[in-house]
């Protein structure tokens, strides 16, 4: 690959890291190469940067850099919440010899890419009617519950990052409060992120089924149980999966609502992460929206605000291309 000015890209997550060579292009950069990697397979992010320059074949002329991490960032510097690594921008821009570096919360990321998605790249839940001066959220179930606001400021989304996944999960139902026992019980404390995430979803899963084996999950790898309890729900297989994903569903959708509320998200909703995807039909069918219009007096409000699920999987990465792009002014 021929030397030319690149901006580097990261999407650094407790499951998998995304790296990325982007062209600079307005309002979007244009991907040139991307690398996916097991991130818990390396000792450091600087190991994962070495060997995407050696399979990139490419270190020269990066011009800013940007990389959103999964974990609070305080002064330039990520600590991952599911991975005992720390990542800074003052060693990301001595690495790669340039001034232009930022680290960013994984969902800030994801929502510096909202403004850039195409209709195909996010699907339509609810309508509604986006205000042109509305503030956005973005919340996106995977690995862990991330969350993040969209400020409106002077005509554009300005993302703010926040640690709201493992705010205190609020139960609606005598169902849901049962669970919570439960978290309580294991945990001392049971957190949103208990159940909107992939360990969330085996937590509910070990609820609605007590003591009694489900079959589904027995013949897969522990790593492919949230998949096979999504798949068993959807298909009608086991009931006590169907359940499980059912449960999972209308919180999801109780808590978008929340997050919707606390940033007043007349602009919009976004539903990411890599769970949406895969649960479509279930997010489809009313249920998600049944629970996040159920909001008293508020629920006409948050009726109106457009529902949108990122079925970009490379969304982050390209937020975080963009806050690159930004960061050359």
């Amino acid at each position: 690959m021929e030397d030319a000015q690149m901006l580097l890209a990261g999407d650094v997550g407790g499951t998998k890291t995304l790296l990325g060579l982007f062209e600079p292009a307005a309002p979007r950069p244009v991907p040139v190469a991307t690398h996916t990697y097991s991130t818990a397979a390396f000792a450091s992010f600087g190991d994962i940067l070495a060997a995407f320059a050696r399979d990139t074949k490419y270190w020269g002329g990066i011009v800013a850099a940007a990389i959103g991490a999964a974990g609070p960032v305080i002064d330039g510097r990520a600590r991952l919440t599911n991975i005992p690594w720390d990542i800074h921008e003052r060693d990301i821009a001595a690495r790669l010899k340039t001034r232009h570096a930022c680290v960013m919360n994984d969902l800030e990321a994801m929502a510096t890419s909202a403004e850039t998605l195409t209709p195909a790249e996010a699907l339509v839940l609810q309508p509604g009617t986006a205000h042109p001066e509305g503030n956005a959220v973005v919340i996106a179930a995977g690995t862990g519950l991330g969350q993040a606001y969209l400020h409106r400021l002077h005509g554009r989304f300005r993302p703010v990052a926040s640690e709201g996944g493992h705010a205190d999960y609020a139960p609606r139902t005598d169902r849901e409060i049962e669970l919570l026992r439960m978290l309580r019980a294991e945990h001392g404390r049971a957190e949103i992120e208990h159940i909107l995430s992939g360990p969330g979803l085996l937590n509910v899963h070990r609820f609605t089924h007590g003591s009694q084996p489900c079959v589904s999950v027995r013949a897969v790898p522990q790593e492919e149980w949230p998949a096979a309890i999504s798949s068993s729900a959807m298909s009608g297989e086991c009931q006590a999966c169907v359940e499980a994903l059912d449960v999972f569903v209308r919180i999801y959708g109780a808590e978008a609502g929340n997050l919707a509320l606390r940033g007043v998200a007349t602009g919009g909703v976004y539903v990411g992460g890599g769970i949406a995807p895969k649960i479509l039909p279930a997010l489809q069918d009313g249920r998600f929206l049944e629970a996040f219009n159920a909001k008293g007096m508020m629920s006409a409000l948050v009726a109106a605000m457009p529902v949108k699920v990122i079925i970009n999987p490379a969304a982050g990465l390209l937020g975080a291309a963009v806050r690159a792009q930004e960061l050359l002014g």
